[in-house]
């Protein structure tokens, strides 16, 4: 009779268990979330060589050999249908005025909506290459737009930015440009 107690206590106190668990395994997810980012693997390798014709008329292209001038470079994957890449404009446009040398990538776009969406925006680029088919971005292992590189002088990416550039992302995109240039 006393083995059927025992038992019977254990029974009882399983299922208060086993919520127990599960709740603590549920908040545990919540305070620490998984990181879902999908970081690039060529961080610290150069390039990919590409040459994308010109995204607008009577501007250049882009040339992966361009990226390795002898100066740091960024290179923003970016659209006219991409909500976050209006809300980076205006940072990309101070990059701009501090003299960073912007590039860009269009993916799949049209010539009239890319207009359109610089003139709204601004425009800080001082080429941008067409990639309609998204290529280019794949072979950069960019995970979505808007995507930015932190490209060094001679053509090695030497750090990505995941989604849309914020004003407290300043100082670490010019810290990176500035170890670029070194």
């Amino acid at each position: 009779m006393n083995e059927k107690r025992r038992s019977f206590r254990w029974a009882t106190w399983l299922p208060l268990a086993l919520f127990l668990g599960f709740f603590v395994l549920v908040l545990v997810g919540l305070l620490r979330p998984a990181d879902r980012t999908v970081a690039s693997a060529l961080v610290g390798k150069p390039m990919p060589a590409f040459n994308l014709p010109p995204a607008l008329p009577g501007r250049p292209g882009l040339d992966s050999k361009v990226l390795a001038n002898g100066k740091p470079h960024l290179v923003n994957i970016f659209a006219s249908w991409c909500v976050p890449c209006r809300v980076e404009a205006p940072q990309l446009a101070a990059l701009a005025r501090a003299g960073v040398p912007i590039e860009g990538i269009s993916v799949r776009d049209t010539t009239e909506n890319l207009q359109r969406f610089l003139a709204e925006n601004g425009d800080p680029f001082q080429r941008v290459g067409a990639d309609d088919d998204g290529r280019v971005q794949l072979a950069l292992g960019s995970s979505g737009v808007p995507e930015t590189y932190v490209i060094d002088g001679k053509g090695v990416i030497v750090y990505q930015h995941i989604g849309e550039i914020r004003p407290e992302h300043l100082d670490l995109l010019l810290g990176k440009l500035k170890e670029a240039g070194e």
